[in-house]
């Protein structure tokens, strides 16, 4: 609801106040607190109202208009939120700020924070196993630079890539809000419809303005330190996220410590083809699983799946650390895995450090994150333990003893966490019932008088009787008039002299003592008093964390990294994946190899066919051919993915594994139309194709299956011969070509670093067995007629289908080499370009053997005899 500012003095003051915070805010949900409710007005009310399915009601009039409102429960605002966020739409939270008691007009209310996709801190708002990153981009025609933060963590990154890297580069972020320019016009095709996009004013992604409130933020004189100095468009996106993260959290953000730098060459280059057709955290289809992050994460901690994810989608291009982690892993295995049993079991019931972590440095961990953190830490020296002996040998990896060390415990947090916060706090702070007994003595106080107020009314009402010897005198309390000491109008000439009325009954006197009155005062206001104090304390405890914030976060990332080798070994131990050797020479060396989530979704029947990959400097291109379902796809993924694997530092699923360098995987397998782009199928193929032709080096692994398959087969086939023959020429990277064109298979002979390899099938029959094996070789038909009857084609097709192929083959004298459908349009041009057959050739043709008499065959036989004369 628009309104001008000289319209607010015809609303009510509360609607005036609520016009006010609104007018600031436009466009976003203003959840606005109305005691134990939150409320929304007007436009709000409705959208709401929509989105949530709550009730639209109306209530009285402002400005001569009807009130349209809608409230959700405060208790229960959290699982409200969460659905919008979900829905993509950001809500401003307005509490009350004032004192009720005290305030004339409407009580004082202000933002306290804004939810937006990307800022979430909230346990009920986030997923435990996946981050949510908040992203600014800031990109010109030649550079793109990009920042992202995980307010959940503390997080705080910036990259700068080519604009053609732009999509590869979110795709592999995956942030849940990208913040851009008002005037920025962002291609359709670059962020997916679930991540929602934020534009802010441009002069928020002024240069000099980023670097001064960054430089302010971190209080160092430049970003020399961080690296970042001479990364202008990421220092933009920076300055510009760090803005609006610090207005949603209303708040500066303390556990932003460090501006980490990101180079484009860090990591294995994957782009989005190649992300979602290897599978690595959803399905071709979008769903969880299975996948390989789905099959790897066996974690115990909230955080070491989130690493887990994270590190799939960033695989190093340098060994180092991948090389490390295998180190960890080796060790971790070779005592039989009694080591990795005692860390495993020291794992289990780890709170998640980290994101109690970041809500200690806004302020809104809740009672039961402090507890959890306070468990946590005092199980660190269990941790600990597995590895002590490990930190003290010579010979001990290197990134366990790191880690090791990472882990000491920090006792002025675990003593504060100890002293202040009880075994089993509320879940609130508001219910009281958090701040342990002992910590402070004004608290014990006032919780004593709540207590223990029955016992006092006892005592006092003992005490009294005996001293004015008044046997039927009470004391007692009620919410109207407090307490008091009640006496019967029979003994009120009893009463002492520091009595003094307080009420006049029908048959009774009641009094109030100066005793009286003074526990009066501390008992009726102790539980409110009780509760303000325990809220202060609370703060305070929040505020003293806030020093050790630091190595808080150390710890969380210590206890992920631990988690995630534990889980590597685990794997490797239950699935038999083998150490990988990573090598200075060019090529890949796969013994055994195996897909890890095929052969996990065969139960472990040992039905998975392991295979042998072999590429180099000598033998740069497989041309692999063999039928549909024979397992082509699947020996080209699992070659990558094994490669995958071990640049992130995982075992992997084969008998032995040796990589040479590598900078990227790229792969073009599978079809899809890309509609909302007006991308045909065709055209999908082609771009990605292309794109390979133009980045792929020596060192990049490239799988293509079956290119040039979504146009005419003249068209296809060039175009295979052409891609094949640049890959082998120019870019010299090591390929995994698939195609059902056999007449590639005598490019072999022309080209000696490609050898043809096939997955064999034999018949049985009108059945095909599909051996899975690869061998030697290119194979010598496709059996796509067999593998349509598996696919439920119906019989009456099948069998035309054979006649039409055996035609087809009789007509393919010219191409012996492809016998199957493909062949048609070769065998047509061919027999167009063959001189006329002789007379009974034609005349035999023409014959229809079904529809002869005994007779005519006979006389027919006869007149080809003559011919053939």
């Amino acid at each position: 609801m628009g309104m001008a500012k000289d319209d607010l003095s015809r609303h009510t003051p509360m609607m005036q106040q609520y016009l006010r915070i609104k007018a600031e805010h436009p466009g976003i949900l203003l959840f606005y607190r109305m005691g134990d409710f939150y409320e929304l007005f007007f436009d709000d009310a409705e959208k709401a109202a929509r989105l949530l399915d709550i009730t639209l009601t109306t209530r009285g009039q402002s400005a001569g208009q009807p009130i349209k409102m809608a409230g959700v429960p405060y208790h229960a605002v959290e699982q409200y939120l969460a659905k919008l966020v979900r829905l993509g739409e950001s809500v401003v939270i307005c509490e009350q700020i004032g004192d009720p008691t005290t305030s004339k007009g409407p009580v004082e209310r202000a933002v306290t924070r804004i939810v937006t996709p990307g800022t979430l801190t909230d346990a009920a708002l986030l997923d435990e196993k996946r981050n949510t990153l908040l992203l600014a981009l800031c990109a010109s025609k030649q550079l793109a630079g990009l920042a992202w933060i995980n307010l959940a963590s503390g997080d705080f990154r910036v990259c700068e890539v080519a604009p053609g890297k732009l999509a590869s580069t979110l795709e592999r972020v995956r942030p849940a809000e990208i913040i851009v320019p008002e005037s920025f016009a962002l291609a359709s095709s670059t962020i997916t419809p679930e991540v929602a996009l934020t534009r802010q004013p441009d002069w928020h992604f002024d240069v000099e303005t980023a670097s001064r409130e960054l430089c302010t933020h971190f209080a160092t004189r430049s970003l020399a330190g961080f690296g970042a100095d001479a990364l202008r468009p990421a220092i933009a996106a920076a300055g510009a996220l760090l803005r609006y993260a610090k207005a949603t959290q209303t708040r500066a953000l303390p556990h932003l410590r460090a501006l980490i730098v990101e180079r484009d060459a860090t990591f294995l280059g994957l782009d989005t083809a190649t992300r979602r057709n290897l599978e690595l955290t959803e399905t071709l289809r979008g769903q969880p699983s299975p996948t390989l992050c789905s099959l790897l994460d066996n974690c115990i901690t909230a955080m070491g799946a989130r690493l887990l994810r994270h590190a799939l989608h960033h695989p190093w291009r340098d060994p180092t650390i991948p090389a490390a982690r295998h180190a960890a892993v080796s060790m971790l295995l070779d005592d039989g895995g009694r080591t990795l049993h005692e860390l495993r079991r020291a794992l289990r019931g780890f709170a998640d450090i980290e994101r109690i972590a970041g809500r200690i440095a806004l302020s809104s961990a809740r009672p039961r994150d402090l507890s959890g953190l306070r468990d946590s830490l005092q199980r660190l020296c269990e941790l600990r333990a597995p590895l002590a002996a490990m930190a003290l040998n010579t010979a001990a990896a290197p990134l366990l003893v790191e880690l090791h060390a990472q882990l000491a415990t920090p006792n002025t947090a675990l003593d504060l966490l100890s002293r202040a916060i009880l075994p089993e706090p509320a879940a609130l702070i508001r219910d009281g019932g958090v701040i342990a007994q002992g910590f402070d003595a004004d608290l014990d106080e006032l919780r004593a008088i709540n207590d223990h107020c029955g016992t006092f009314l006892v005592e006092l009402e003992a005490r009294e009787r005996e001293r004015t010897g008044i046997s039927n005198l009470k004391v007692e309390y009620n919410r109207v008039h407090g307490f008091y000491i009640e006496v019967s109008h029979a003994n009120t000439s009893r009463v002492p002299d520091n009595y003094r009325r307080r009420q006049t009954l029908k048959n009774a006197e009641r009094y109030l003592t100066p005793e009286l009155k003074a526990f009066e005062d501390k008992a009726l206001s102790a539980q409110e008093r009780s509760l303000a104090r325990e809220k202060l304390l609370y703060e305070g405890v929040l505020a003293a964390l806030l020093g050790d914030l630091p190595q808080l976060q150390q710890i969380a990332q210590a206890v992920a990294g631990l988690d995630l080798l534990s889980g590597f070994a685990d794997t490797a131990q239950r699935r038999n994946y083998c150490r990988p050797l990573f090598s200075s020479e060019p090529g890949l060396l796969i013994e055994g190899g195996r897909h890890p989530v095929v052969e996990d979704q065969l139960d472990g029947s040992g039905g998975f066919i392991a295979n042998e990959t072999r590429l180099g400097d000598e033998r740069r291109l497989l041309l692999i051919t063999g039928p549909n379902m024979g397992g082509k796809s699947t020996y080209m993924r699992q070659t990558a993915l094994i490669a995958l694997l071990a640049h992130v530092g995982s075992y992997v699923p084969a008998s032995r594994a040796v990589i040479g360098p590598l900078d990227q995987i790229f792969t073009r397998i599978g079809a899809a139309d890309d509609l909302a782009a007006g991308r045909s199928t065709f055209m999908v193929e082609m771009t990605e194709s292309a794109a390979i032709l133009h980045h792929a080096t020596e060192n990049s692994l490239v799988l293509m299956d079956e290119v040039g398959r979504g146009t005419s087969t003249f068209d296809g086939m060039a175009l295979a011969f052409a891609i094949c023959r640049h890959l082998l020429e120019k870019n010299r990277c090591l390929t995994l070509f698939a195609t059902h064109y056999f007449e590639l298979t005598l490019l072999a002979n022309e080209y000696p670093d490609l050898a043809n390899v096939h997955l064999d099938a034999i018949e049985h029959g009108e059945r095909i067995v599909f051996l899975h094996a690869v061998e030697e070789g290119p194979a010598n038909q496709s059996y796509g007629i067999q593998v349509a009857a598996l696919a439920g084609i119906p019989s009456a097709v099948v069998k035309a289908a054979r006649r039409q192929l055996r035609e087809f083959e009789q007509r393919a004298s010219i191409n012996p080499l492809q016998p199957d459908l493909f062949a048609t349009a070769l065998a047509d041009a061919a027999e167009a370009q063959e001189p006329p057959s002789p007379p009974a050739i034609e005349r035999l043709r023409s014959l229809d053997p079904d529809r002869l008499t005994p007779r005519e065959a006979l006389d027919a036989l006869y007149e080809l005899k003559s011919l053939l004369r």
